[in-house]
């Protein structure tokens, strides 16, 4: 009867010690879903802000007539920024700003930095 005795409480033991270490396992492995759940959009934005800062750049590079090396472009939740140290006329500007419109995910397109000849 003793050694029954021993074996039960030793497998209720195991058990226990057991079930607290599922109970963290588990809680281990959904905090960092969960995190990453709620971080989900945040990543999709800064994607799409980069791919759209791309693809404005590029085509800015590739436009005859536009000094693309010269425009800064910046995207801050679709809403695409250009920027310049170099003046541009008011066709280059006109110019820049279609191009950004046209790219995919473009909200809205601020050329205020942009120095006009």
């Amino acid at each position: 009867m003793k050694k029954f005795a021993i074996t039960a409480a030793a497998t209720a033991l195991t058990l226990t010690m057991a079930g607290g270490a599922f109970a963290q396992t588990t809680q281990a492995t959904q905090s960092p879903m969960v995190l990453a759940a709620g971080e989900v959009t945040e990543m999709k934005q800064d994607t799409s802000d980069t791919w759209i800062t791309t693809k404005v750049k590029a085509d800015l590079v590739t436009e005859k007539g536009i000094p693309g090396t010269d425009i800064k472009v910046e995207t801050n939740k679709g809403v695409v920024s250009l920027s310049s140290t170099a003046p541009v006329s008011e066709s280059q500007k006109d110019v820049a700003v279609s191009i950004a419109k046209k790219i995919k995910g473009v909200k809205a397109v601020s050329a205020d930095g942009l120095k006009a000849e």
